[in-house]
């Protein structure tokens, strides 16, 4: 008996409908129904973004655009898909969705250049090789068993976030696939299909790589072969959304438990151009690299990037088309700019084939922000939001190692004392960690903040303002009142206390909530 698994009508991909119920849909369900779900909900981020990234494909190619704003308008104000549409699809490319096909398996293709082995090596949530346990604890030796519709989501995952690396094959190495090495992008409506639709990016002849449309642009699944003509440039958007960078082979196996997957195989394919710009990244210049896309950093929250990610026209940064189109459509379709949507931020971070976290991030993301005529101003107040915030940090910081230096040498502060080692100093300021106290009380009110910022922008600035002012003063209590209660703890007080306080003047000299701070 030969395994089958139909993508179009089998039930793999993880959903959350309005009312908060996870739910377990086929492909074609979860568009037909996407009016009333809420979101994907993959079991990590790169499986939600895999899985959106898949659905963004199946849309452009369903409706062979959006080509401008009338056609992107008129998806938008159906308010749901058209189950026809997407039925006649599916019907016609009906057997190159199934997972287990016997000539072209969905998404994947064989390789007789390398051997089966454990599925473990394809999904990388899972330890295996460079891959530290990070919600899993299989291993290589134990092996892992994947039910067909885990299998189909990481096979999917596999051609979007695959890692560069050895692959076994002499003088063939992994490389990257496109969603590797930097944060992805999405807006994120009220349900499912807005979301699906607010990231329809226009789709025709006239648009710059990727998102062109070719006469030999076509998804994956229904291209003769997808690896050639082997090429570094997708044929178009359809193309790249599906593009093949590795060739995965699964080998399902009958059971008493059902069809499970513990085997594949995976080889190199397709090498993307490093020049290809992805349209749901974010992009800075750089004089000497050249374009760098913005990339998740452990020790720093993504709201700080966000003046940078909202600037659509400056010339030193590049953010995600879709908010550059979002900011087009509200000209002539009947999205509002007065609606709220959120900013969603999925990917990883990793160190060459070495994965050291996933994340997802949200904001909120009012349109108007996006509008060429009232987006200037919204965003300069942004920066001035983020850059006050660093400012005071800097101050925090600056009085935190005061108060090191005095703790570790009482009269470092006066003329030709001894001083004490910038590492010993270094030392005692990590172990405070009192950056991560200060910007972890500002997440919440800056997502206010931004909200507040379009309806009153003065008052949203002076009450940031104090935000500010209370966030560093918490967090420099926070040191303090576990300080030795003796003559040199209060003198290494007393002075960082001043510090601090003389620095919050110079960063915040709107701010008329000023905390005194009595003299010794």
């Amino acid at each position: 008996m030969t395994a089958t698994y139909d993508l179009r009508t089998q039930p793999w991909i993880p959903c959350v409908r309005n009312d908060g119920a996870a739910v377990t849909l086929s492909l074609q369900a979860t568009l037909a129904e996407a009016h009333t779900l809420r979101e994907l909900g993959g079991e990590s981020p790169l499986v939600t973004a895999a899985l959106y990234r898949l659905l963004l494909a199946v849309l452009h190619r369903v409706y062979a655009g959006p080509a401008d704003p009338d056609a992107w308008g008129d998806i938008w104000d159906a308010r749901q898909f058209d189950a026809v549409r997407l039925g006649a699809y599916f019907d016609r490319w009906g057997d190159r969705f199934d997972l287990f096909h016997p000539e072209r398996p969905f998404y994947q293709a064989p390789d007789d250049r390398v051997k089966p082995k454990s599925i473990t090596a394809l999904v990388h949530h899972v330890a295996s090789g460079n891959n530290a346990t990070l919600f899993d604890h299989h291993t290589d030796e134990g092996g892992l068993t994947l039910i067909p519709p885990e299998a189909a989501r990481m096979v999917v995952v596999a051609q979007t976030f695959g890692m560069g690396g050895l692959s076994g094959i002499p003088g063939v190495a992994f490389t990257g696939a496109p969603w590797v090495g930097g944060i992805i992008f999405l807006v994120q409506g009220k349900t499912l299909f807005e979301t699906l639709v607010l990231n329809m990016l226009a789709y025709s002849e006239n648009e710059k790589p990727p998102c062109h449309r070719t006469s030999a642009d076509r998804p994956a699944w229904e291209q003769d072969d997808p690896f050639s003509p082997e090429r570094q440039i997708p044929h178009g958007y359809l193309d790249y959304l599906t593009w093949q960078n590795r060739r995965v082979l699964l080998f399902p196996a009958e059971t008493a438990n059902g069809v499970l997957v513990r085997e594949m195989s995976v080889a190199p394919a397709l090498r993307l151009d490093a020049e290809v710009y992805d349209p749901q990244k974010h992009y800075r210049s750089d004089k000497k690299l050249g374009r760098l896309a913005l990339r998740f950093n452990e020790d720093r929250a993504l709201w700080r990037d966000s003046a940078a990610i909202f600037e659509l026209r400056g010339n030193d940064y590049h953010p995600p088309l879709t908010l550059q189109w979002l900011g087009q459509l509200q000209k002539y379709t009947s999205l509002n700019k007065a609606d709220q949507q959120r900013m969603l931020a999925l990917g990883m971070a990793n160190n060459k084939a070495k994965v050291e976290f996933y994340r997802s991030e949200q904001w909120p993301l009012p349109l108007v922000y996006l509008d060429e005529e009232t987006g200037p101003v919204l965003v300069e107040a942004l920066k001035e939001i983020t850059q006050t915030a660093e400012n005071v940090s800097s101050q925090l910081w600056g009085a935190m190692r005061t108060l090191a230096q005095l703790l570790l040498c009482p009269e470092s502060d006066l003329e030709g004392a001894h001083q004490p080692h910038p590492d010993d100093i270094n030392a005692i300021t990590r172990q405070w960690d009192v950056k991560r106290r200060y910007w972890s009380r500002l997440e919440i009110p800056f997502r206010r903040t931004l909200e507040f910022v379009p309806c009153d922008k003065d008052t949203a600035l002076a009450d940031w303002q104090q935000t500010l002012r209370r966030a560093a003063w918490s967090a420099f209590d926070s040191i303090a009142e576990d300080l030795a209660n003796d003559p040199r703890a209060l003198k290494a007080y007393v002075k960082a206390q001043r510090q601090l306080a003389g620095g919050l003047k110079k960063a915040l000299p709107q701010d008329n909530g000023a905390q005194e701070v009595d003299q010794p």
